[in-house]
C-alpha cells in the first residue's frame, strides 16, 4: 500500500492549460454524466498517468471489496459493531435490510395519510427539532425543494439559542402546528431542552394536548415513549443509519410531509440511481470515485488544507453546510480502523457559499491568495424562478466564468493585476433541481465520503471526536465532577457568578 501512496503523493503533473493542449480527448475522459448531473473533473490536475496511480492505489485498499462489504450489511462500522445501512432506505443494500426499512416507510407514509385526513386536527405548520444530521438533511431538502411546492410551513430549530426557537415560531398558530422530535437517542441535551420549551409554548396558548400534536423520529423509541410520545406516533429507523446519512429513513419526515410522498420517493430513486452507479461503473467512470481521487490528490500530495463548495443557485444555499457534516464528520480523523495513526492528512475543511455573493468576498483569495485551496461549482441548468431569462444566464456565466479564470489566470507587468492561474476546480452540472437529482447529488457526495475513507483506511461511521465537548458541557451544568482550567473556570466566573 505505501508504495501505492508513493505513487500518488509523488507524481508530478503539468499546469492545466497544458494537460487539455496534450489531450483531445481530456474533456471526455474526465467528464461523467450520470442521473440528470454533469460531473466535469477536467479542470483538475487529474492526468492518464495520475489517474493509473490511483486506480491502483484504490485496488491496494481494496475499494471494490469494500464497496462490496458496504452495500451487502456486513459490520463495516467496526469501531461500533455494526453495519452502515442508509442505503437500504432507498432499496439498495442487503435484501432483509431494504425488507426492514421499506416497513419502516410504510409506516411513514400511513402516519402522512393520517395527517393528511386531519386525525390530529387541522395542520398548517411543522415544527421540527433536532441537530446535526436530523436536522441538516430535512432542512436542506425542504430548502431546494419546498419553495413553490411546500404544502406545510416548515421551520427547523437545531440552534439551542432561544432566540432561534422564538424565531421559528413568531407566525405559527400552535393550535395547528405538529411538533416534530427528531434524535437518534432521544437524550441530545439541545434538542430535548428545544423540545420541552416547543411543548411550553403550545401550553401556555391553551393547546388542550400538545403531547398529541407530537410526532418522534428516533433508533429508541422505548425513550420517545418515557418522553410521553404516543408509540402510534413514534416513526424510528435503524441504530445502523447514522444521524449525517439518515435523511433516507424517518428523519426525512418533514420533508415528506411538507413536499408529498411521490416527491420523497423521487429523492429516494435519484439517490438509488447514484448508488447503483457508484457500485458498478468502473472506477475511472465513477463520478464518487473520481471526485475521491481528486480530494486525495489536492490533501496528500499538494498538501490543500480546505475544499471550498460554490452553489451557483440560491436553492443550494444550504449545501455547503450540509457537506461540512458529512465529510468533516465522518473522515476528520486520525486513526485507521486498526487504531494506528494514519501519517497523513485525512478530511480537508471543507467551507464555502453562494455565487455570486461569494465572488465579492472571499474569491480574492482564491484568484490571488497564498493558499490552493481547490473549488467546486455547483449549479443547474434550468432556474428556480420565473423572473427574466436574463438572471439565470447571468448567474451561469459567472459560475462558468469563474472556474476558466481559476485555471488560466493572467500575466501583467503589474504584480497586484496579475493571476497565477492554474488553479483546480471542478464543476457539477445538474439539469435541474427536482427530487430525484437532489437525491442523486446528496447520494453522490455519501458515497465520495466513503471512498475517500477506503483510500485512507479509516472508519466514515463514527464520531467520537464530538463525545469530549459534551462530556465537558454536562459536567459544567453539574453532571459530574471534572476540573477545569483556570482560563474556563474565569469564564464561567464571568457569565453565571455563583448561579450555575
Amino acid at each position: 500500500m505505501n508504495d501505492a501512496w508513493s505513487a500518488v503523493e509523488g507524481a508530478e503533473t503539468r499546469p492545466l492549460l497544458d494537460l487539455f493542449q496534450a489531450d483531445p480527448d481530456r474533456l471526455q475522459r474526465l467528464t461523467v454524466d450520470e442521473a440528470g448531473i454533469r460531473f466535469d473533473f477536467s479542470k483538475t490536475h487529474l492526468d492518464q498517468r495520475l489517474l493509473s496511480a490511483f486506480v491502483a492505489l484504490a485496488d491496494a485498499q481494496d475499494l471494490a471489496g469494500a464497496r462490496e462489504r458496504f452495500f451487502s450489511a456486513r459490520q463495516i462500522n467496526v469501531t461500533e459493531g455494526r453495519a452502515a445501512e442508509h442505503t437500504a432506505e432507498r432499496g439498495q443494500g442487503a435484501p432483509d435490510s431494504v425488507a426492514r426499512a421499506q416497513g419502516l416507510h410504510a409506516r411513514t407514509r400511513a402516519l402522512i395519510d393520517a395527517i393528511e385526513a386531519e386525525a390530529f386536527g387541522p395542520v398548517r405548520h411543522i415544527l421540527h427539532i433536532g441537530i446535526g444530521g436530523s436536522a441538516l438533511g430535512p432542512d436542506f431538502v425542504v430548502d431546494a425543494l419546498g419553495r413553490d411546492a411546500a404544502r406545510y410551513d416548515v421551520a427547523v430549530v437545531s440552534n439551542v439559542d432561544g432566540a432561534a426557537l422564538e424565531e421559528a415560531v413568531e407566525d405559527f398558530d400552535p393550535e395547528a402546528t405538529l411538533l416534530v422530535i427528531a434524535s437518534k437517542t432521544f437524550t441530545t441535551i439541545e434538542t430535548m431542552l428545544n423540545a420541552r420549551s416547543a411543548l411550553a409554548w403550545m401550553e401556555e396558548a391553551g393547546v388542550a394536548d400538545p403531547y398529541g400534536r407530537v410526532i418522534a423520529l428516533t433508533a429508541s423509541p422505548e425513550r420517545a415513549i418515557e418522553f410521553g410520545v404516543d408509540e402510534t406516533r413514534i416513526l424510528p429507523f435503524s441504530e445502523t443509519v447514522g444521524g449525517r446519512y439518515s435523511l433516507w429513513s424517518s428523519i426525512g419526515f418533514p420533508a415528506a410531509l411538507a413536499l408529498g410522498w411521490s416527491a420523497f420517493e423521487e429523492l429516494l430513486e435519484g439517490a438509488a440511481a447514484m448508488d447503483r452507479h457508484f457500485r458498478l461503473a468502473p472506477l475511472d467512470r465513477n463520478a464518487p470515485v473520481l471526485a475521491a481521487f481528486v480530494d486525495r490528490y489536492y490533501a496528500n500530495a499538494r498538501g490543500a488544507q480546505t475544499r471550498a463548495v460554490f452553489a451557483y443557485d440560491e436553492r443550494l444555499r444550504l449545501l455547503p453546510s450540509y457537506l461540512q457534516q458529512l465529510e468533516m464528520e465522518s473522515n476528520g480523523k486520525s486513526v485507521r480502523i486498526d487504531g494506528s495513526p494514519v501519517g497523513r492528512a485525512t478530511s480537508q475543511i471543507t467551507w464555502g457559499g453562494v455565487g455570486t455573493d461569494a465572488q465579492h468576498a472571499v474569491f480574492q483569495l482564491l484568484h490571488q491568495g497564498t493558499h490552493l485551496a481547490p473549488v467546486e461549482f455547483v449549479a443547474a441548468i434550468e432556474p428556480g424562478h420565473a423572473l427574466a431569462p436574463e438572471h439565470h444566464r447571468q448567474l451561469l456565466i459567472n459560475c462558468f466564468a469563474q472556474g476558466a479564470a481559476l485555471m488560466a489566470g493572467k500575466a501583467a507587468d503589474d504584480p497586484a493585476r496579475s493571476y497565477p492561474g492554474d488553479r483546480p476546480s471542478t464543476t457539477i452540472l445538474l439539469d435541474r433541481v427536482d427530487p430525484a437529482t437532489l437525491g442523486a447529488l446528496i447520494a453522490f457526495y455519501e458515497q465520495r465520503t466513503f471512498a475517500n475513507a477506503v483510500l485512507l483506511g479509516i472508519n466514515p461511521f463514527d464520531q467520537f471526536g464530538v463525545e469530549l465537548g459534551k462530556q465537558m458541557a454536562k459536567a459544567l451544568g453539574g453532571e459530574g465532577d471534572l476540573s477545569f482550567d483556570p482560563s474556563t473556570q474565569a469564564l464561567i466566573a464571568r457569565a453565571f457568578g455563583d448561579q450555575i
